[in-house]
């Protein structure tokens, strides 16, 4: 955008299905990629990034989103304060509800870690 120099960006990513083998057993979840849409915006003046994720694939069995900000560290500018929020919910799976939120929260929080 010129008049505010925000840099916006609209992209889909092909990710690896990594539901362990046994999950698998259903059909559904059966499959080689998990599509995710990601949008973000670079505002460079502020040096801030904001990012939000959801996934495209399962959408009616599952919802799963993600918000991300980096801005620069009022303590230092060379340091970068980042902030994540996440969502997840599993409906329509019966009984497989809640392990399919509990494997995800585990994935999504080793991806945190790292």
């Amino acid at each position: 955008d010129l008049s505010t120099g925000i840099i916006y960006r609209r992209r889909i990513a092909t990710c690896q299905n990594v539901i362990p083998e046994i999950l698998r057993k259903v059909s559904v979840l059966k499959v080689p990629d998990i599509y995710l849409e990601e949008e973000s915006w670079l505002n460079m003046q502020k040096r801030s990034m904001a990012m939000k994720t959801h996934c495209l694939t399962w959408t009616q069995y599952a919802s799963l989103s993600e918000e991300s900000v980096f801005r620069e560290s009022l303590e230092n500018p060379n340091w970068t304060d980042f902030t994540q929020k996440g969502r997840i919910s599993v409906t329509g799976a019966g009984l497989l509800n809640c392990v399919l939120e509990a494997f995800a929260q585990s994935f999504l929080k080793q991806g945190v870690k790292k």
